[in-house]
């Protein structure tokens, strides 16, 4: 067997590094958010992750209007009223964060970073005694990791050199190659399964499920899925829908189980701090719980695949 080559210094982006994770693979993880997703799901709960670029969000509240971001700013993307009232244009901003580092406040937070492998990779060290001893590992989130399928690669080749185990969360829209060229450095792999109809996907992602459903049958053939369902109000919350996810699942043959997650409107806020509309709003959508989804367990097995519900273990 010929020897791995890692490049440790391919770079990437990122937005966040999150610790101590019980819920995104076996055992105890840490998580690396990549950026860049192609989907625009209208509950998207980190809506920062969708842009490749790094992207500033305005907190209104802890503006002191000192309209120093306003000189800052080379591109004029940041203007004041005569009113006091700041304007910030986020079609002009370049995200380079000239703004963020004069904010005296921290109103303005900068998200997304660039970051080589060999950087990262010290970074994830020191969570390695508690992947030993968990059987945990890291996972690749974003946004969809895979829109950063060079940089992906090299991570997940890199940490799999560390002994670690590795887990990509995947919104299933890469190219198919791109999955069945990392499946080897890929332990456990979680696919967004949202819905069966193309045209309702469409709608409320912005892209058709097919490459999503094609992916789903490849990948399945090389390597064990988990498929997660984000439980969605005047989406795909009924019996009939759930029950069409489940019968694909099964299909599949070798996936370990089909994980429901009850919508949440936690990251409503960044909307605001992005300037862009909430769509979940136009339907006046509630929250679920975890108890609410107890009903769909049963059809979820009944179609012959193991269910999980929320934060279960």
């Amino acid at each position: 067997m010929s020897k791995i080559t890692i490049d440790y210094q391919a770079e990437g982006d990122i937005f966040d590094i999150q610790r101590f994770s019980l819920n995104d693979g076996p055992g105890i993880r840490t998580i690396v958010f990549l950026k860049g997703c192609p989907l625009s799901c209208w509950w998207c709960s980190n809506p920062e992750s969708q842009r490749r670029r790094p992207v500033v969000m305005y907190n209104a509240a802890d503006c002191v209007r000192c309209r120093r971001c306003e000189s800052a700013c080379q591109r004029h993307a940041v203007t004041f009223m005569d009113d006091g009232r700041r304007h910030f244009d986020y079609q002009a901003c370049t995200g380079n964060g000239d703004c963020a580092a004069v904010c005296p406040t921290g109103a303005l937070v900068m998200k997304g970073r660039s970051i080589r492998v060999g950087e990262l990779i010290e970074i994830l060290k020191k969570d390695r005694s508690t992947f030993r001893h968990s059987g945990g590992g890291v996972t690749l989130s974003g946004g969809d990791p895979l829109m950063q399928p060079d940089f992906a690669g090299e991570l997940l080749k890199a940490c799999k050199a560390q002994g670690w185990n590795t887990a990509i969360e995947t919104e299933g829209c890469a190219e198919t190659e791109t999955y069945l060229r990392l499946v080897p450095y890929i332990d456990t792999i979680l696919m967004d399964i949202k819905h069966m109809d193309p045209e309702k996907h469409r709608l409320f992602t912005g892209v058709s499920n097919e490459l999503i459903l094609n992916n789903a049958r490849r990948v399945s053939a090389f390597a064990p899925l988990t498929i997660r369902v984000p439980v969605i109000p005047k989406f795909n919350e009924s019996e009939e829908e759930i029950r069409a996810i489940a019968e694909f699942a099964a299909s599949l043959g070798k996936v370990r189980y089909v994980h429901l997650l009850p919508y949440h409107s936690l990251g409503e806020n960044k909307y605001r701090m992005m300037g862009i509309e909430y769509k979940m709003n136009r339907l006046s959508a509630k929250s679920l719980s975890n108890k609410e989804l107890e009903k769909y367990r049963p059809i979820v097995e009944q179609a012959g695949v193991s269910c999980r519900i929320g934060d279960e273990s």
